[in-house]
């Protein structure tokens, strides 16, 4: 996925140039850390204590250049209003939130505002048109069964949470005036994998992220990834 974001990054915003970066639900900072790295100034907001404790912790280890090009805020991703002025920022990212939330239009639409105009939305759902993958490659054909007619599932974390519809999200997308602009699919063929299963090698590793990475932009394999990358553009 940071392949791909960074790849959406460079075809819109000149090389070189410094981004504002709003990271939503920014979980322990992985993404944000990244960006700040490269050189770009990034806003994390999120509400879990652990989370941001484990975000500042990874912080903290950095060297001061990229300590200084990160903030902090706790606080839920539904209110980005309340902290932030409309049009502050040229990336906005939202990775793995909305499974969360029972009804995103709103998140959605307030995130599309904090967008200036040309901005980037990127986000990480999980894919509801292929929901019945994962529990019948298992062998799990009760769930596999259940899951063709419902978006909601059971995550590995043991929560109810739900998933999203390319289609729907694409139409949302239009109505809130950040349209889609490329999107990808994500663990096509790794979601079987266990939380604590090996890395493979170096050299396997690689070849496994490219094909990952092929099948990812590539019909049909795409469509029936385990999550969804969503790249949407502020008009």
């Amino acid at each position: 996925m940071a392949r791909q974001l960074d790849e959406q990054i460079a075809g819109r915003f000149p090389v070189g140039q410094r981004l504002r970066v709003l990271d939503v639900g920014m979980g322990q900072g992985t993404q944000a850390l990244r960006l700040a790295r490269a050189g770009h100034k990034v806003t994390g907001i999120e509400r879990d204590a652990a989370m941001i404790a484990a975000a500042r912790q990874a912080l903290a280890a950095e060297p001061e250049g990229v300590r200084e090009r990160v903030q902090v805020v706790e606080g839920d991703g539904r209110d980005t209003g309340v902290h932030f002025l409309p049009g502050s920022f040229d990336v906005v990212l939202c990775h793995g939130v909305l499974m969360y939330v029972e009804d995103p239009d709103a998140l959605l639409a307030g995130l599309a505002r904090m967008l200036a105009p040309g901005g980037l939305l990127s986000l990480l759902v999980r894919n509801a048109d292929a929901l019945a993958m994962r529990p019948g490659l298992a062998g799990d054909w009760v769930t596999a069964l259940g899951a063709f007619d419902s978006a909601k599932y059971h995550n590995r974390l043991g929560l109810d949470v739900r998933a999203d519809r390319l289609s729907a999200l694409t139409a949302t997308l239009a109505g809130i005036g950040a349209p889609l602009h490329a999107w990808y699919g994500v663990r096509v063929f790794t979601d079987q994998a266990g939380d604590g299963a090996r890395l493979p090698e170096r050299e396997e590793l690689g070849t496994l992220l490219a094909a990952e990475e092929r099948a990812g932009r590539t019909d049909p394999y795409r469509q029936v990834a385990a999550l969804l990358h969503l790249c949407g553009v502020r008009g």
